[in-house]
């Protein structure tokens, strides 16, 4: 599957989206970005780094914002179709959102974002 890399970030936008907004009012100092591929494991879709809005303490403060990476050239690779990277950005964007909310793997995959 090949797409531009314009098209597959309005994809990510239109997933961010979708989240409720009193969840994305919520979010902070989060940015969200599109990659190629994770250099450490080829095959990850997205990828969480930071400090869960849950972890955060009162001297929390002058760091650097968490990432949120969404890899394009993994997620095109295991989708058929455009209707498959839809639903596949849609799913790895909430589920890299659900970890700045402290959301873990286990729970995540029980809700059927895994």
């Amino acid at each position: 599957m090949e797409m531009t890399r314009r098209r597959f970030e309005e994809l990510v936008a239109d997933a961010l989206d979708t989240i409720p907004a009193e969840l994305t009012r919520a979010m902070d100092n989060v940015v969200v970005l599109v990659e190629d591929r994770n250099d450490e494991d080829p095959e990850l879709l997205g990828l969480y780094e930071g400090v869960a809005l849950t972890e955060r303490t009162s001297s929390y403060g002058g760091v650097l914002p968490d990432r949120i990476s969404v890899y394009q050239d993994a997620i095109l690779e295991i989708c058929a179709d455009a209707d498959e990277v839809v639903h596949e950005v849609a799913v790895t964007v909430v589920h890299e959102v659900a970890h700045h909310f402290g959301i873990d793997e286990d729970t995540l995959h029980r809700l059927g974002w895994g």
